[in-house]
């Protein structure tokens, strides 16, 4: 995959750990009534996964597998992407030799999962989509400097456990920096064939460089493993260390973000384009067209995905109007709106209240958990405030996924800046999404299913995973939230978000919309900040379709859940239809409403 598709998956969180050791997975094991074709196609996976961890250090390191923790992997090279492709091609080939008819009913639908994913990358090296993609390596959300820092920090992904760990992590930043030079070169052949990026765009990112600069050498996040080690490091190599680390940081890591800096402020912003749309590229629509299957695994074009916005967006605020009657406010609804933006019985007065806050929430949710799964993660969940050297640019809420051995819990990431513009009636339905029962639930239960291949684990689909958690908002009438309507406002909001995404993406990518008129769609169609609905388009200017996986993956789970609940009548029950959903990790949406109309035709229940 391209660093950008590397860094969307790692951020996704749909990349968790296994166990923190530097032992690989066990080949897989013949299951009672698997054949040859069954173990064949295990074996495929166990070695397309083996290889593709070699080539994607990173990705082993976030999964606890540290056998290649000394390198971070040669990304923005011809190598990398010669490597990628070659191990597609060598996956579809070896995925024909196998008879798809003699697999047991799982493997069957890991067969698919794998053939859906393998035929969507490999589209990607279609030479125009290439060419765009390729030259536009990094932006103020997927570079490596958006969550690099954080993962070397101490308090993410890479373990600090070991004095290899310390020595491992100095290897990586080297190998950081390097990457982060190789983008200087990639932007530089897209200036040359007028591919570049949006102004906004880059003004973002030398914000984000000028952060991590700011912070020095002994306030560098880069410094903060060397502020407290583990007791069985001596004080000699404590002393070693943290002089490397000092060393690194002013010699190695500062200049590279000051030549990145530098190059974006000096070369590149001037020639960087006022439009935002990849329409406006050398070869943009069919880049969006693609990224709309990647996103949706659904054959949607551009035109599609605007009209079902534009529907969706109609629907949503007739229930807003009935949430503004219910509260007994007057005014029309962009007035209501202006209240609930401003009103100061809205907005926390402190992070402590925000935290207390979704811990409260948490703790009420999980009260009528039970009567909705039967399958809940072992994994547990903390609760905590958004780093400080990206939370301008972040979401108001986001996930990082645990560890399935409880050596690291799923985080919910909850954004205090501007704090007036967090608004306490949309923590309900941000929990619902980002914590209980949305990611934490979904990427737990995967990374804790043993008895499914690695890809099906650790890897995933846009669309189900953030369709889940949009659907895990939809429960909440059933988990006893949004009883107030303000907080069901929240949800209405939240759910206008996702439907506005589908207006609002495809209007700035095929259509030819501004940053300010699509800025301008959502503050008249929903409550939300200037500051949240800035970010937001920013963010799907930054990263094209990947915003549309959202409502269309819930609006894929609904329909399959609604046609089951008229197939089964009284014998449906909501416990074992989330099962369905859950027990198989990521699924494409066609394989996924494959699943459940097969479920459906055995007359539902439990797993068998």
């Amino acid at each position: 995959m391209s660093l950008k598709l590397l860094i969307a998956a790692l951020l996704s969180t749909t990349l968790g750990a296994t166990v923190a050791t530097a032992q690989a997975l066990p080949p897989p094991v013949a299951q009672p009534g698997e054949g040859a074709d069954d173990t064949r196609l295990k074996r495929l996976f166990y070695d397309s996964d083996e290889a593709s961890l070699k080539r994607n250090p990173i990705t082993a390191i976030f999964r606890g597998d540290l056998r290649y923790a000394d390198r971070l992997g040669d990304y923005l090279t011809d190598a990398y992407l010669a490597g990628e492709r070659a191990a597609i091609d060598g996956n579809l080939a070896a995925l024909k030799a196998i008879d798809r008819r003699r697999l047991t009913p799982i493997n069957q639908i890991a067969y698919d999962v794998f053939k859906t994913s393998n035929e969507t990358d490999l589209a990607g090296y279609a030479p125009g989509i290439l060419k765009v993609q390729r030259v536009l390596p990094i932006d103020h959300f997927n570079g490596f400097q958006t969550f690099y820092p954080d993962f070397a920090s101490g308090k993410g992904a890479a373990p600090f456990k070991t004095l290899a760990d310390y020595e491992n992590n100095l290897k990586r930043n080297a190998q950081y920096a390097a990457v982060l030079d190789r983008a200087i070169g990639l932007f530089r052949q897209g200036m040359a064939d007028r591919i570049v990026h949006p102004k906004l765009i880059v003004t973002n990112m030398i914000q984000e460089f000028d952060n991590l600069i700011a912070e020095g050498v002994e306030g560098s996040t880069f410094y903060a493993p060397v502020k407290s080690f583990p007791a069985t490091i001596s004080a000699a190599d404590q002393a070693r260390l943290k002089a490397a680390y000092a060393a690194q940081i002013r010699d190695v890591i500062t200049p590279a973000h000051q030549r990145m800096r530098d190059f974006l402020t000096k070369t590149y912003l001037p020639v960087a384009r006022d439009t935002v749309g990849l329409s406006a590229l050398p070869g943009g629509d069919a880049y969006y067209a693609y990224l709309i299957r990647q996103n949706t695994t659904l054959p949607m074009t551009a035109e599609e995905v605007h009209q079902l916005g534009l529907s969706e967006v109609a629907r949503i605020l007739k229930g807003m109007e009935a949430q503004k009657q219910a509260v007994g406010f007057t005014g029309d609804l962009p007035a209501f709106f202006t209240f609930l933006r401003t009103d100061k019985q809205f907005q926390p007065s402190s992070v402590d209240q925000l935290r207390d806050g979704y811990k409260a929430i948490e703790k009420r949710i999980y009260q009528r958990i039970p009567e909705q799964f039967s399958l809940t993660p072992k994994t547990a969940l903390d609760i905590r405030p958004v780093p400080a050297f990206k939370e301008k640019t972040e979401a108001g809420g986001s996930y990082n996924g645990g560890t399935p051995d409880g050596s690291r819990p799923g985080v919910f990431y909850y954004n205090s800046y501007d704090l007036p513009s967090r608004y306490m009636w949309e923590m309900e339905t941000l929990f619902l999404h980002e914590g209980v029962p949305g990611h934490h639930f979904q990427i737990s239960l995967a990374q804790e299913n043993t008895a499914l291949p690695a890809f099906m684990r650790f890897g995933g689909n846009t669309a189900y995973v953030e369709g889940w958690a949009l659907y895990a908002e939809t429960l909440w009438k059933e988990l006893e939230v949004e009883s107030d309507p303000y907080q069901r406002m929240g949800g209405l909001n939240d759910e206008m978000l996702r439907a506005m995404r589908l207006v609002v993406d495809s209007g700035l990518h095929a259509k030819g919309w501004t940053r300010d008129q699509a800025i301008d769609y959502m503050l008249a169609n929903s409550p939300m900040s200037r500051t949240d609905a800035t970010a937001e388009v920013e963010r799907y200017i930054a990263i094209p379709g990947q915003a549309l996986a959202y409502k269309i993956g819930q609006l894929t789970i609904s329909r399959t859940k609604a046609k089951a609940q008229a197939a089964l009548g009284a014998k449906f029950d909501p416990r074992d239809f989330h099962a369905q959903v859950l027990d198989t990790g990521s699924l494409p949406m066609p394989v996924l409403e494959r699943k459940i109309d097969a479920w459906v035709a055995i007359g539902g229940g439990p797993a068998k």
